[in-house]
């Protein structure tokens, strides 16, 4: 293996590993004696309709929910930034790669921070208007069918996969780097917000959820930018892969076979 090779192994093994940590806290959380702000809302959700908003504040308070989708965005994002955290590796000096990478990660979970107060917002807008009902959750699964298909979905996509130019040194190296996060969390705060408002929805079931929408996430990120236009856009090239390597798998020996009978 290549030096080269080893280095976008350790990449994404340290992507990978932040993922899992992350999950592993959220399960723990959601099988212990607390649970995220944004999950333990089952029993806010059967309220009645006319529950105060400091009743939400109070079981919800803002640092919470904001921590819990900080926690949410490790678990279900951070493979999804194993392709910039490569292009930044690659074109930085060594002895600056952590810190532009640190920028980078700033500016990306500061759009989504930005946006998870407004799809937290919603999310509560919406159940407590109608607490008991499956009618929110299916027209935001039907927003996002209609915004998976959309011609905008698509461009969102593309501009996920671009990688501009960094500079090398000094204060524009490290304003190249947060505008480099913050402008990719823009985009992709654009091609997965109808996604990522489905497990805040879901009462019952939150983290199946989650694990759910990052999968597909992943899956649809692997497919290479395409033309702009009404089409369906899912998880095929993952799906090919996993085919691939399926039918690669070298056919069981006869001689196991019967030595295994």
């Amino acid at each position: 293996m290549t030096p080269a090779a080893r280095e976008r192994l350790r990449i994404q093994a340290s992507m990978l590993s932040i993922s899992m940590l992350a999950w592993i806290v959220v399960a723990i959380e959601a099988t212990g004696m607390t649970l995220p702000a944004f999950c333990s809302a089952g029993a806010l959700w059967a309220a009645p309709s006319t529950a105060s908003l400091d009743l939400v504040l109070a079981l919800n308070p803002p640092a919470s929910l904001a921590g819990s989708w900080a926690l949410m965005l490790a678990a279900m994002m951070a493979p999804l930034l194993i392709a910039p955290v490569r292009h930044i590796h690659d074109r930085c000096f060594p002895r600056r790669r952590a810190r532009t990478v640190a920028l980078f990660v700033a500016g990306y979970a500061a759009s989504w921070m930005v946006a998870g107060a407004v799809l937290l917002s919603l999310a509560f807008a919406v159940r407590l208007t109608a607490p008991a009902s499956w009618l929110p959750l299916t027209a935001a699964a039907m927003l996002a069918l209609v915004w998976q298909i959309s011609p905008a979905k698509q461009i969102c996509l593309n501009r996920c996969h671009f990688r501009p130019e960094l500079a090398a040194f000094g204060p524009a190296a490290d304003l190249d780097a947060i505008h480099f996060g913050a402008t990719h969390g823009v985009w992709c705060v654009g091609s997965c917000w109808t996604l990522m408002l489905l497990p805040l929805l879901v009462a019952y079931g939150h983290i199946a959820a989650m694990a759910a929408v990052a999968l597909w996430l992943f899956a649809e990120r692997l497919d290479r930018p395409m033309p702009p236009r009404w089409s369906w856009r899912g998880p095929g090239k993952a799906i090919r892969i996993a085919v691939a390597q399926i039918g690669m798998r070298p056919p069981r020996s006869q001689g196991n076979f019967r030595k295994s009978a």
